[in-house]
């Protein structure tokens, strides 16, 4: 895998109750006003490989630069996974993942080949 072959990224914001749903909901609106993201659904419930509550959002390759940013300076209190699309799931949620805050562990089991 080349950098250059990247062509999108995932953030996901964690939260594990309805302040922090409310707060993701702001922030993912303030970025969406200001970049062309598209932002998933509000979970309110572990999905995937995730172990808490979280919002996905979806952005180009060419908008790392000014996406990651913004949410370093307006995550608030939530913590963000961030990892590219690369076509090699596990490598995107392991060896390719990094944090905003604090990190958590994720259930990678769906990503492992079956025995």
């Amino acid at each position: 895998m080349r950098v250059e072959d990247i062509k999108e990224y995932h953030a996901h914001l964690y939260y594990n109750d309805q302040a922090g749903l409310e707060t993701a909901q702001h922030i993912t609106q303030q970025l969406a006003d200001q970049y062309d993201v598209t932002i998933g659904r509000f979970h309110q419930r572990k999905v995937g490989p995730h172990p808490m509550w979280s919002v996905q959002i979806t952005f180009s390759a060419h908008l790392f630069d000014r996406v990651l940013p913004w949410l370093i300076y307006h995550r608030q209190n939530l913590d963000v996974l961030f990892h590219p699309l690369s076509g090699d799931a596990l490598f995107d949620h392991t060896q390719g993942a990094s944090w905003l805050g604090n990190s958590h562990t994720l259930n990678i089991s769906q990503f492992l080949p079956k025995i």
